[in-house]
């Protein structure tokens, strides 16, 4: 048997244990020997030239002193908008002769920092707190003394933490009682912790959390369904995870299950209606493991944040973030769950070494995801959801620099949130899809199951990943992929003309009827709509003419309620060709929307369609009213686009 397997196993036991609640304890260090194991053997893939290793967004020394494990002791200060305590930083000296150990830090006030001998005693020792540089933050450069692995950092964050968002109650749906939540993603961990923060660097954590008595706390860690509210909160993460995993969330929340491993904390007034919408979670793990091995990580339970989240979901282990926009009332668009989950093998589990090789998340999974929704549903659902995906990307693509759109980016000291677009999820996406068709679904699945056991809780780059799948795949089966090949996909802008278009019968259907009420062929009364799917109204939209008439439009809205809609995935669609074509009756729910949600996905496009159709005024006026809902990192986005005077986003 291969040692990724053995690990796996052990893995496996202590997760069995840790559920059945008899010995958590024992079962949790036992993960974290077993994770550790897992580290020192297995080692990554040798390659000749090391410089595609380099971290250009992290100023850590992590090839000379690597952080192993954090202890979080913090108080959530809603008054002052900090969270104040200490962090004890373990670390492994690679280099036996190291005397500093580098951390990322943005906007933390650093009070005090101590060496930590093997019997507890805290010695003063010296630091420096570089200058800010408005991309990585500031260098934290932390003396050390000979013979000591752990330090400890007395720290506040601050009110324009980027990593956190501090909601008063009137901006929660409960409207009592205030809440935080972080958003550690991409580089975002250093403004709430002092840290190594790059996806190449892997920390187990424990963390005991203060709050105000009344409000509950919940972490990327085992969260205990049934733990009482008192205000003092342990919290323990066995496996080892990269830093922009760690999150946390306080509120007024309360817990719902939804299975053996699964449920949802949320607010009251999202509480029965996610769990209603999500119930399926449990199904999708079944489904996931049955395709690419065990679910490694214990519980897999579900936050539902406010609707200022700024993404759709965001993939923290064992209690992934989820934006309250996705709950529709029919399922429609759970694929999101089935992204974040599948964030438990591809991203989580095996992770991209630097924000350059983002596509190995989320490409990856875009690819499980959509391998998820066929098995839950059907062949026909996930043909829709990829087809989809890919119009959005070929739509996307045309207005991107043309360095974005190549999924080994190169982003030249850029900030790496830069990365996040169509790119990485849909081109990486089709990649696998192409490869899949040329190898065969059988071969490809056994090569991915091998990948996810091989890097399991590792991180590894694109020039890392190239080498083994010619090893493992393209070398085992000759003449299927040319070389040239992959280096288009994965080296050289824009599109392969050979890169997989799916279609769906369904939308041809569609288009069919689109096409004869546009001209005038077919009477909107006589379409037959009532058996369409969210995913064939999204269709329908988003490829209506673009100088459709104003009467036509009136026409749609009347006979569907389009501007009323309560999916606020069909809601963006219809808001978007509204704008472009000047469609004035929008104007008060297209302000209600955009005040009301901060998922940057579906409120920076209106903000660019507004401002790019010259309706500017109205634009700043209503962002004026909606920005301080708004989590920083959709502030920071949504300002560049109002204000011309800075650089877009992309």
């Amino acid at each position: 048997m291969l040692v990724s397997a053995v690990l796996a196993m052990s893995l496996i036991a202590c997760q069995q244990s840790e559920n059945s609640q008899t010995t958590k304890t024992d079962a949790k260090n036992a993960s974290e020997k077993s994770q550790q194991a897992m580290k020192k053997e297995m080692p990554k893939v040798e390659a000749e030239d090391l410089s595609y290793l380099i971290d250009e967004h992290s100023y850590a020394n992590k090839d000379e002193v690597l952080l192993t494990h954090l202890d979080l002791d913090l108080e959530v200060l809603f008054d002052k908008k900090q969270l104040k305590g200490h962090v004890d930083l373990s670390f492994e000296r690679l280099q036996s002769n190291a005397q500093q150990l580098i951390l990322d830090t943005r906007d933390l006030t650093i009070d005090r920092v101590t060496s930590i001998d093997s019997d507890g005693n805290e010695t003063d020792t010296q630091f420096v707190l570089a200058d800010k540089d408005a991309v990585l933050g500031s260098k934290l450069t932390v003396e050390l003394k000979d013979g000591e692995e752990k330090v400890r950092i007395y720290y506040n964050s601050n009110p324009q933490a980027s990593g956190l968002q501090w909601l008063t109650p009137e901006q929660t749906a409960g409207k009592k009682e205030p809440f935080m939540f972080s958003q550690a993603q991409a580089i975002h961990a250093r403004s709430f912790i002092p840290v190594q923060d790059s996806p190449d660097v892997r920390v187990t954590y424990k963390a005991n959390i203060k709050t105000p008595k009344q409000l509950l706390a919940v972490m990327s860690a085992y969260n205990e369904p049934n733990t009482p509210l008192d205000g003092d909160y342990q919290f323990d993460m066995p496996q080892a995870i990269p830093p922009y995993l760690i999150a946390i969330g306080v509120g007024d929340l309360q817990f719902k299950s939804m299975g053996p491993r699964t449920g949802v904390y949320s607010e009251a007034a999202y509480l029965d209606s996610s769990a209603k919408e999500f119930e399926d979670t449990e199904q999708m793990i079944d489904i996931t493991e049955a395709m690419y091995g065990p679910y490694l990580w214990g519980r897999y339970d579900l936050l539902i944040l406010p609707p200022s989240f700024p993404f759709g979901g965001m993939e923290n282990p064992r209690l992934s973030f989820i934006t309250p926009t996705v709950i529709a009332g029919d399922k429609s668009l759970i694929n999101l769950i089935a992204h974040e989950l599948a964030h438990s093998w591809s991203g989580n589990l095996v992770t991209n070494a630097t924000w350059r090789d983002l596509w190995l998340n989320e490409g990856f999974t875009s690819y499980v995801e959509n391998r998820i929704m066929e098995e839950l549903f059907d062949e026909n659902r996930s043909e829709m959801e990829n087809a989809l995906s890919v119009q959005g990307l070929r739509q996307q693509v045309k207005s991107l620099p043309v360095g974005d759109t190549i999924l080994h980016i190169t982003l030249d000291g850029r900030d790496p949130d830069d990365a996040f677009s169509g790119v990485p999820y849909t081109k990486g996406q089709m990649f696998l899809v192409f490869l899949e068709q040329r190898f065969g679904r059988e071969t490809f699945d056994k090569f991915l199951n091998q990948y996810f056991g091989d890097f399991a809780f590792k991180s590894l780059t694109t020039p890392e990943f190239e080498k083994y799948l010619d090893k493992h795949l393209i070398a085992k089966y000759p003449g299927k992929v040319t070389q040239a090949e992959i280096d288009e996909w994965l080296h050289s802008p824009m599109l392969p003309e050979f890169m997989p278009n799916p279609q769906s019968n369904a939308f041809i259907k569609v288009d069919a009827a689109s096409a004869d009420f546009i001209s005038g062929k077919l009477a909107l009364n006589d379409m037959v709509t009532d058996k369409w799917s969210i995913h064939e109204w999204l269709h329908f939209i988003n490829n209506l003419p673009q100088d459709i008439s104003l009467e036509k439009m009136a026409e749609l809205d009347k006979a569907f309620d389009l501007t009323t809609t309560t999916n606020n995935e069909v809601a963006h669609a219809w808001l978007k060709l509204a704008i472009n074509r000047g469609y004035g009756v929008v104007n008060q729910r297209l302000e209600d929307y955009l005040i009301s949600i901060g998922r940057r996905k579906l409120i920076v496009p209106l903000y660019k369609a507004l401002m790019d159709t010259k309706q500017g005024d109205f634009a700043k006026r209503v962002y004026a009213i909606a920005r301080s809902g708004y989590h920083p990192l959709a502030q920071g986005t949504v300002d560049a686009i109002v204000n011309p005077a800075k650089p877009v986003s992309k």
